[in-house]
Parts: structure tokens; C-alpha cells; sequence
């Protein structure tokens, strides 16, 4: 399983370190709970060790699938002809269970998306503050994978998608 100050990934909120590992009684039950305190953020969470898995936590990303991460990013994005750009509660609640996922790829493809709309329409707020999420997911993943500072890493994504969208 996880060992105590590994580096993990918490869905939605993005990597973390198992910080404590702490027993509390719920409901007249004995429970012990990986502490997680999230990276560059004031936040912890207490999760069941019984539930880590169920609840999505995963190990950093492997350097071969951080360099799918960089090929996804790579590519020119093709909106869909389905109307889903139209559409935002749409679009907008695929983009939370992405996110919520932890997986990379799926957070990568996200930003993406994001990344090719800025470029012909101004973002909502909402559209924005996801772009900001899913950049730093990735960001603080591949920064560490890759043993880079985390600006050095954030230049690296943006450059990846710039280069193939500006076209």
C-alpha cells in the first residue's frame, strides 16, 4: 500500500503527502485514517486506509506515463461537431468527473480543451478557474516526476500546448 511521507495524488485536489498516519474512534469504532496534507495548499485530509484505494488515491505517475501526458498535450485539439462546446452544464460536468478521476491523461485532454477555447472566446470564470486547476495538477505531477521546479514545469506545459494550437 502507501507508506508514510510518500507522495500520493488526491483526486480533485492534486498530489499530497501522507503526512501521519492517525487512529480516531467514529461511532464507537476503532478507524485509522492516512493523514494527507496537500502540496503548496493549507489543506489535509483524513482519509480511511481501508478506503485509500476506493477513494482514488495513486502514486505519482511513472515517467512513461507522464511522457503520454506530454504527447496528449502535444497534439492539436479538434473540438468535437457534437454542439458540446455549446454547451457548458455539459461540458462543465464532464470536466469535474475528469478531474475527479486523478487520472492524468484525462486532466491533460481537460486543459486541452480549455487551453484551444481561450483562444477564440473569452473563458467564464468558472471555465478559467478549471484551466487554473488542471494546470496546476499537472504542473505540481510533472514537476516532481520529472525532479523539476515547479515554474520550470509550468513554462513546459504551456509551451506544449501553445506550439501545436498556434497553427
Amino acid at each position: 500500500m502507501f507508506r508514510l511521507h510518500e507522495k500520493v495524488v488526491y483526486p480533485g485536489q492534486g498530489v499530497a503527502v501522507i503526512a501521519r498516519i492517525v487512529e480516531k474512534t467514529i461511532q464507537n469504532k476503532q478507524e485509522t485514517f492516512f493523514e494527507l496534507k496537500l502540496i503548496g495548499k493549507e489543506r489535509i485530509i483524513l482519509v480511511p486506509i481501508s478506503n485509500a484505494i476506493a477513494a482514488g488515491i495513486r502514486r505519482l505517475s511513472s515517467l512513461e506515463n507522464i511522457g503520454h501526458v506530454v504527447e496528449k498535450l502535444s497534439k492539436p485539439y479538434t473540438p468535437p461537431h457534437d454542439g458540446m462546446l455549446a454547451n457548458w452544464n455539459k461540458r462543465n460536468k464532464e470536466y469535474l468527473l475528469g478531474i475527479r478521476s486523478g487520472d492524468l491523461l484525462e486532466i491533460s485532454e481537460i486543459y486541452r480543451k480549455l487551453k484551444h477555447m481561450q483562444r477564440y472566446k473569452e473563458l467564464s470564470f468558472g471555465e478559467k478557474s478549471l484551466l487554473e486547476q488542471t494546470e496546476e495538477m499537472l504542473v505540481q505531477e510533472i514537476a516532481l516526476v520529472k525532479n523539476m521546479k515547479e515554474e520550470n514545469a509550468t513554462q513546459y506545459v504551456r509551451s506544449l500546448v501553445l506550439e501545436k494550437q498556434i497553427q
